[in-house]
Protein backbone atom coordinates (compact mmCIF):
# COMPACT_ATOMS: atom_id res chain seq x y z
CA UNK A 1 0.00 0.00 0.00
CA UNK A 2 1.64 3.54 -0.98
CA UNK A 3 -0.51 6.68 0.08
CA UNK A 4 0.72 10.02 -0.57
CA UNK A 5 3.21 10.92 1.82
CA UNK A 6 3.04 14.37 3.66
CA UNK A 7 6.82 14.98 2.86
CA UNK A 8 7.69 16.59 -0.65
CA UNK A 9 10.53 15.29 -1.67
CA UNK A 10 13.09 17.17 -3.31
CA UNK A 11 13.38 16.62 -7.09
CA UNK A 12 16.63 13.97 -7.01
CA UNK A 13 15.62 11.94 -4.37
CA UNK A 14 16.84 8.09 -3.90
CA UNK A 15 15.14 5.03 -2.60
CA UNK A 16 18.43 3.33 -2.31
CA UNK A 17 17.21 -0.55 -1.13
CA UNK A 18 14.71 -2.06 -3.49
CA UNK A 19 14.61 -5.48 -4.98
CA UNK A 20 13.18 -6.80 -8.01
CA UNK A 21 11.71 -10.22 -8.45
CA UNK A 22 11.24 -12.75 -11.35
CA UNK A 23 10.29 -15.78 -11.94
CA UNK A 24 12.13 -15.94 -15.76
CA UNK A 25 15.09 -16.08 -13.59
CA UNK A 26 16.45 -19.17 -11.45
CA UNK A 27 16.50 -19.43 -7.65
CA UNK A 28 19.78 -20.02 -6.25
CA UNK A 29 20.54 -23.06 -3.92
CA UNK A 30 20.46 -20.93 -0.69
CA UNK A 31 17.02 -19.58 -1.68
CA UNK A 32 15.19 -19.85 1.46
CA UNK A 33 11.56 -19.55 -1.04
CA UNK A 34 10.09 -18.70 -4.09
CA UNK A 35 9.27 -14.92 -4.24
CA UNK A 36 6.51 -13.60 -5.97
CA UNK A 37 7.23 -11.27 -8.83
CA UNK A 38 7.88 -7.31 -7.88
CA UNK A 39 8.50 -5.70 -11.14
CA UNK A 40 9.93 -2.78 -12.21
CA UNK A 41 6.33 -1.18 -13.52
CA UNK A 42 5.12 -1.45 -10.15
CA UNK A 43 8.09 0.14 -8.13
CA UNK A 44 7.58 3.13 -10.92
CA UNK A 45 3.86 3.42 -9.54
CA UNK A 46 5.68 3.60 -5.74
CA UNK A 47 7.84 6.34 -7.01
CA UNK A 48 5.19 8.61 -8.52
CA UNK A 49 3.08 8.53 -5.92
CA UNK A 50 6.26 9.49 -3.65
CA UNK A 51 8.18 12.22 -5.51
CA UNK A 52 10.61 9.29 -5.93
CA UNK A 53 13.28 10.34 -9.01
CA UNK A 54 15.67 7.36 -8.90
CA UNK A 55 16.02 4.24 -7.34
CA UNK A 56 19.18 1.13 -6.23
CA UNK A 57 18.19 -2.45 -7.02
CA UNK A 58 19.72 -4.50 -4.29
CA UNK A 59 20.40 -7.71 -5.67
CA UNK A 60 18.02 -10.25 -3.30
CA UNK A 61 19.32 -13.31 -1.75
CA UNK A 62 17.21 -15.36 -3.71
CA UNK A 63 18.87 -15.12 -6.68
CA UNK A 64 22.49 -15.65 -5.52
CA UNK A 65 25.18 -14.48 -7.05
CA UNK A 66 23.30 -14.67 -10.78
CA UNK A 67 22.86 -10.58 -10.87
CA UNK A 68 20.52 -11.10 -14.14
CA UNK A 69 17.48 -9.75 -12.72
CA UNK A 70 19.40 -6.72 -10.96
CA UNK A 71 20.81 -5.64 -13.82
CA UNK A 72 17.97 -6.49 -16.50
CA UNK A 73 15.84 -4.05 -14.14
CA UNK A 74 18.58 -1.07 -14.01
CA UNK A 75 18.20 -1.75 -17.74
CA UNK A 76 14.71 -1.47 -17.77
CA UNK A 77 14.42 1.83 -15.25
CA UNK A 78 17.88 3.26 -17.19
CA UNK A 79 21.12 4.88 -15.98
CA UNK A 80 19.59 8.49 -15.30
CA UNK A 81 16.95 6.49 -12.67
CA UNK A 82 19.07 3.43 -11.29
CA UNK A 83 22.02 2.01 -9.90
CA UNK A 84 22.67 -1.65 -8.41
CA UNK A 85 24.16 -3.18 -5.61
CA UNK A 86 25.25 -6.92 -7.05
CA UNK A 87 26.16 -9.76 -5.04
CA UNK A 88 29.82 -11.61 -6.26
CA UNK A 89 32.04 -14.33 -4.64
CA UNK A 90 35.96 -14.62 -4.39
CA UNK A 91 35.64 -16.57 -8.14
CA UNK A 92 34.34 -13.75 -9.71
CA UNK A 93 36.41 -12.71 -12.69
CA UNK A 94 37.75 -9.28 -13.81
CA UNK A 95 35.86 -9.33 -17.09
CA UNK A 96 32.32 -9.80 -15.00
CA UNK A 97 33.65 -6.73 -12.90
CA UNK A 98 33.93 -4.88 -15.79
CA UNK A 99 30.79 -6.00 -17.09
CA UNK A 100 28.29 -5.71 -14.23
CA UNK A 101 29.94 -1.73 -13.76
CA UNK A 102 28.95 -0.81 -17.23
CA UNK A 103 25.54 -2.42 -16.33
CA UNK A 104 24.96 0.32 -13.66
CA UNK A 105 26.59 -2.57 -10.55
CA UNK A 106 27.92 0.29 -7.98
CA UNK A 107 28.39 -2.27 -5.13
CA UNK A 108 28.62 -5.93 -3.96
CA UNK A 109 26.56 -7.23 -0.19
CA UNK A 110 27.80 -9.10 2.43
CA UNK A 111 24.51 -10.64 3.88
CA UNK A 112 25.42 -12.59 7.18
CA UNK A 113 21.55 -13.38 7.60
CA UNK A 114 19.59 -16.64 6.83
CA UNK A 115 20.22 -16.75 2.88
CA UNK A 116 23.03 -15.40 1.95
CA UNK A 117 25.50 -16.87 -0.81
CA UNK A 118 28.95 -15.83 0.18
CA UNK A 119 30.48 -16.90 2.85
CA UNK A 120 32.38 -14.61 5.54
CA UNK A 121 35.80 -15.89 4.65
CA UNK A 122 35.87 -14.82 1.15
CA UNK A 123 35.01 -11.24 2.46
CA UNK A 124 38.15 -9.72 2.69
CA UNK A 125 39.45 -10.30 -0.88
CA UNK A 126 36.16 -9.64 -2.39
CA UNK A 127 36.10 -6.19 -0.78
CA UNK A 128 39.76 -5.23 -2.01
CA UNK A 129 38.17 -6.43 -5.70
CA UNK A 130 35.49 -4.56 -5.18
CA UNK A 131 37.81 -1.34 -4.20
CA UNK A 132 39.50 -2.25 -7.66
CA UNK A 133 36.69 -1.15 -9.53
CA UNK A 134 35.36 1.69 -7.61
CA UNK A 135 32.70 -0.37 -5.56
CA UNK A 136 31.09 -0.27 -1.93
CA UNK A 137 30.14 -3.17 0.27
CA UNK A 138 26.06 -3.16 1.59
CA UNK A 139 26.82 -5.32 5.10
CA UNK A 140 23.96 -6.65 6.50
CA UNK A 141 24.43 -8.38 9.92
CA UNK A 142 22.61 -8.73 13.30
CA UNK A 143 23.35 -5.43 14.41
CA UNK A 144 24.44 -7.01 17.79
CA UNK A 145 27.73 -8.34 15.98
CA UNK A 146 28.82 -5.06 15.02
CA UNK A 147 31.22 -5.47 17.85
CA UNK A 148 32.97 -8.60 16.45
CA UNK A 149 33.24 -7.31 12.88
CA UNK A 150 34.54 -3.83 13.19
CA UNK A 151 38.29 -4.10 13.25
CA UNK A 152 37.56 -6.38 9.82
CA UNK A 153 35.20 -3.27 8.15
CA UNK A 154 37.50 -1.18 9.07
CA UNK A 155 40.43 -2.59 7.26
CA UNK A 156 38.25 -3.06 4.55
CA UNK A 157 39.17 -0.27 1.66
CA UNK A 158 36.76 2.51 -0.06
CA UNK A 159 33.35 3.05 0.95
CA UNK A 160 30.85 0.50 3.79
CA UNK A 161 26.95 0.90 3.92
CA UNK A 162 25.46 -0.72 6.90
CA UNK A 163 21.84 -2.20 6.41
CA UNK A 164 18.71 -0.56 8.03
CA UNK A 165 19.64 1.41 10.99
CA UNK A 166 22.38 -1.23 11.96
CA UNK A 167 19.56 -4.04 11.90
CA UNK A 168 19.65 -4.61 15.72
CA UNK A 169 17.43 -7.72 16.05
CA UNK A 170 16.43 -6.84 19.33
CA UNK A 171 16.12 -3.82 20.72
CA UNK A 172 19.34 -1.73 21.82
CA UNK A 173 19.66 1.79 23.53
CA UNK A 174 21.76 4.86 21.68
CA UNK A 175 24.34 3.63 25.07
CA UNK A 176 24.10 -0.36 23.94
CA UNK A 177 28.25 -1.36 22.82
CA UNK A 178 26.81 -2.48 19.82
CA UNK A 179 25.37 1.10 18.84
CA UNK A 180 28.41 2.80 20.09
CA UNK A 181 30.51 0.13 17.63
CA UNK A 182 27.94 1.57 14.74
CA UNK A 183 28.46 5.34 15.28
CA UNK A 184 32.77 4.65 15.74
CA UNK A 185 32.09 3.18 12.33
CA UNK A 186 30.37 6.32 11.23
CA UNK A 187 33.26 8.45 12.36
CA UNK A 188 35.60 6.97 10.38
CA UNK A 189 33.59 8.89 7.19
CA UNK A 190 33.90 5.92 4.91
CA UNK A 191 30.44 4.22 6.55
CA UNK A 192 27.13 5.10 5.26
CA UNK A 193 24.20 4.29 7.13
CA UNK A 194 20.77 3.04 5.33
CA UNK A 195 17.21 4.37 7.33
CA UNK A 196 15.05 1.94 6.25
CA UNK A 197 13.19 -1.03 7.20
CA UNK A 198 12.23 -0.35 10.80
CA UNK A 199 9.43 -2.68 10.69
CA UNK A 200 11.54 -5.54 9.97
CA UNK A 201 12.56 -5.21 14.26
CA UNK A 202 10.80 -2.96 16.23
CA UNK A 203 9.09 -4.19 18.89
CA UNK A 204 7.96 -0.56 19.73
CA UNK A 205 5.91 -1.06 15.92
CA UNK A 206 4.40 1.76 14.15
CA UNK A 207 3.54 5.04 13.70
CA UNK A 208 6.90 5.79 14.86
CA UNK A 209 8.99 2.77 15.86
CA UNK A 210 10.67 4.67 18.45
CA UNK A 211 12.89 1.90 20.06
CA UNK A 212 14.35 2.36 15.98
CA UNK A 213 13.52 5.65 15.97
CA UNK A 214 15.71 6.46 18.75
CA UNK A 215 18.83 5.01 17.03
CA UNK A 216 17.81 6.52 13.46
CA UNK A 217 17.97 10.09 15.67
CA UNK A 218 20.92 9.51 17.34
CA UNK A 219 23.21 8.85 13.66
CA UNK A 220 21.28 12.34 12.61
CA UNK A 221 22.59 14.01 15.15
CA UNK A 222 26.02 12.45 14.95
CA UNK A 223 26.75 12.18 10.90
CA UNK A 224 23.70 13.64 8.54
CA UNK A 225 26.17 13.43 5.59
CA UNK A 226 26.84 9.64 5.99
CA UNK A 227 22.58 8.62 5.83
CA UNK A 228 20.42 7.39 3.34
CA UNK A 229 17.42 6.63 2.89
CA UNK A 230 15.49 3.35 1.98
CA UNK A 231 11.62 1.74 1.55
CA UNK A 232 13.08 -1.72 1.30
CA UNK A 233 10.30 -2.61 -1.38
CA UNK A 234 8.55 -4.51 -1.98
CA UNK A 235 8.89 -5.79 1.73
CA UNK A 236 8.72 -9.38 1.11
CA UNK A 237 8.60 -10.49 4.59
CA UNK A 238 5.64 -8.94 5.60
CA UNK A 239 2.19 -10.30 4.83
CA UNK A 240 0.87 -6.95 5.86
CA UNK A 241 2.96 -4.53 4.21
CA UNK A 242 3.62 -0.81 5.51
CA UNK A 243 2.68 2.19 3.73
CA UNK A 244 5.75 3.39 1.97
CA UNK A 245 4.71 7.01 1.92
CA UNK A 246 4.66 6.43 5.90
CA UNK A 247 8.29 5.27 5.76
CA UNK A 248 9.10 8.20 3.38
CA UNK A 249 7.19 10.42 6.45
CA UNK A 250 9.25 9.23 9.67
CA UNK A 251 12.35 11.14 8.08
CA UNK A 252 9.98 14.08 9.15
CA UNK A 253 10.30 12.81 12.69
CA UNK A 254 13.54 11.26 12.69
CA UNK A 255 15.77 14.31 10.74
CA UNK A 256 13.03 17.11 10.80
CA UNK A 257 15.08 19.93 9.46
CA UNK A 258 14.48 20.70 5.99
CA UNK A 259 18.14 20.43 4.77
CA UNK A 260 19.13 17.60 6.50
CA UNK A 261 16.53 15.80 4.96
CA UNK A 262 17.20 16.75 1.52
CA UNK A 263 20.61 15.91 2.38
CA UNK A 264 19.28 12.18 3.10
CA UNK A 265 17.09 11.53 0.43
CA UNK A 266 19.14 13.27 -2.53
CA UNK A 267 23.00 14.59 -1.92
CA UNK A 268 24.55 12.06 -0.49
CA UNK A 269 23.00 9.06 -2.12
CA UNK A 270 23.91 11.09 -5.34
CA UNK A 271 26.98 10.88 -4.49
CA UNK A 272 27.73 7.38 -2.78
CA UNK A 273 25.81 6.00 -5.68
CA UNK A 274 27.54 8.27 -8.92
CA UNK A 275 24.06 9.62 -9.95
Amino acid sequence: MTTTPRLTAPPDAVDTNIHIFDKRFPLAPTALMQPPDASVGEYRMVMQTLGIARAVVVQPTAYGTDNRCTTDAVAAFGLDVARGVGVVDASVSDGELERLSKAGIVGTRFHLMPGGAVPLEQFDTIAARAHEVGWHIQFQTDGRRLPEFAAQIKSWPGTIVIDHVGKFLEPVTPEHEAFLALLDLVETGRVFVKLSAPYEVSKAGPPFYDDVGTLAKALVKAAPDRLVWATNWPHLALKEKPDDAHLLDLLLDWARDEGVIRRILADNAADLYRF
